[in-house]
């Protein structure tokens, strides 16, 4: 794949950003570029703070009340931490994808409904109806659902309702994608899917996502992220950090002497 032109600007960029909970500092200083035309994975053992940097994307610590962060996060050169930021919007800009699929208990056509009405996106009936359809197809769901849209998102199977969540993600037109474990509770067929619609939906969205599945990252993602310790050890091409790691703490989690 051709490498992005090394001018470029990032969609996202972090700088310095530092978590802390109460007393208790869950992330250090890390600083990385996210771009639109590639995956961008970050693993690492349990509780290295991968999940808590991938939550200030879109300021998702802000939900927990003793979170307080540091640094510098920008999207399209915006600063999503400003006061002028509406969070609402920065949510609708960069989509959220849970472990636990998480849809709503409403029909499948109103989880996917539900954030391009309250945003405005579908002003009739009609185009509702096709920015459903849309979602649904790229996230690889439509087929099998479409037939039984009226029936409740909880209905489906663990696999379609995180297949579900990104459609939902995606309906209102987001800039990022961030995923978090989304195949952590999913069985090897539905992981396989999700991974499919992962290379489906580069390019088109800059995606973020966070594994504790090694061999996943180097399936889907074009660069790598290594988090120990709330720290950010080590950050390049995928390729690289599994073959040829620069950090004698990368080579040991990737040969598997901890994590």
């Amino acid at each position: 794949m051709a490498e992005p032109n090394a001018g470029r600007t990032p969609k996202m960029r972090a700088q310095d950003v530092s978590v802390f909970y109460g007393d208790k500092q869950a992330l250090k200083d890390v600083s990385i570029d996210i771009h639109d035309d590639r995956v961008t994975a970050f693993i690492g053992p349990s509780g290295c703070g991968k999940s808590t940097f991938l939550r200030t994307l879109n300021r998702m610590n802000d939900t927990i009340p003793s979170a307080r962060v540091t640094g510098h996060i920008e999207l399209d050169a915006e600063d999503i931490n400003s006061p002028d930021m509406d969070v609402v919007q920065l949510r609708a800009r960069v989509g959220m994808v849970f472990q636990k699929p998480n849809p709503f208990p409403k029909s499948i056509f109103e989880n996917v409904a539900y954030g391009p009405r309250i945003h405005g996106l579908g002003n009739s009936k009609t185009e509702l109806a096709e920015i459903v359809e849309k979602s649904l197809k790229r996230a690889g769901l439509w087929d099998e659902v479409k037939d039984r849209l009226g029936e409740s998102g909880i209905s489906l199977s663990g696999g379609q309702q995180q297949r579900l969540c990104i459609a939902r993600a995606i309906a209102v037109d987001p800039e990022v994608i961030l995923m978090d474990e989304p195949c952590s509770a999913l069985d090897p067929i539905a992981t396989a899917k999700i991974e499919e619609l992962i290379h489906e939906l580069r390019g088109r969205y800059a995606i973020a996502i966070v594994t504790h599945n090694m061999q996943q990252a180097a399936r889907v993602s074009q660069r790598t992220a290594f988090f120990h310790l709330g720290e950010m050890i080590e950050y390049g091409k995928t390729s690289e950090i599994f073959t040829n790691p620069t950090q004698r703490r990368t080579q040991d989690y990737i040969t598997g002497r901890y994590g």
